[in-house]
């Protein structure tokens, strides 16, 4: 069930009404530039494919060659480091299985490290506009 309220959208579930979203940037290990040639496509949908099960929504994603930046609306229940374990863990499996020259290239597909910024000191729009722009640096 979604709630709408002036400019901000609520979820809710049983026990509770929520609405939190994070800017998430996560990178390849050493930023090697191998989100290229069908790799980015596939990790969108992959990426896309888990949001129910994972318990986030997709508001916004953009993969770069060297870097990943999503804008989601994850459920509190679940947490937003739980979520990116889930999706950097479950991507690296299937993309390392789906492109065999992923394996030769890196010793595991991403860094440990991430970006977790809640929105909300600026709009939701300037973070997607900053978001969406990033393609044409």
């Amino acid at each position: 069930m979604e709630i709408v309220k002036p400019n901000k959208k609520y979820k809710s579930n049983h026990s509770i009404v929520y609405s939190c979203q994070y800017h998430i940037i996560f990178c390849p290990k050493y930023r090697r530039k191998v989100l290229v040639d069908g790799v980015d496509l596939r990790l969108k949908q992959l990426i896309l494919n888990k949001q129910d099960e994972y318990g986030y929504e997709v508001l916004d994603m953009e993969v770069m060659a060297d870097h990943v930046h999503l804008l989601l609306d994850v459920n509190p229940q679940v947490g937003v480091m739980s979520a990116i374990s889930k999706i950097k863990g479950y991507t690296a499996n299937t993309l390392r299985r789906e492109f065999g020259w992923l394996k030769s290239r890196l010793p595991c597909l991403w860094t440990r490290s991430k970006f977790v910024s809640t929105v909300g000191a600026v709009s939701l729009e300037v973070v997607k506009k900053y978001i969406e722009e990033q393609k044409n640096k």
